[in-house]
């Protein structure tokens, strides 16, 4: 598997309270902020609960 590079291009505020703890546990914190992971069906399940405030890009 890859890498997936998640960037937090939504405000995590009026969310609900699982939503900010799948982001927070994807080490995002502020709007804009990035991390990169390794891609596995854990990661690629959280990234599907919140695709909606992320932006992804396959490295």
């Amino acid at each position: 598997m890859g890498k997936v590079k998640i960037t937090l291009v939504k405000s995590m505020a009026k969310r609900t309270p699982s939503q900010k703890a799948t982001v927070a546990a994807l080490g995002l914190t502020k709007t804009h902020s990035s991390a990169v992971k390794e891609s596995n069906p854990a990661i690629d399940g959280m990234i599907s609960k919140v695709k909606h405030v992320l932006k992804i890009e396959n490295i």
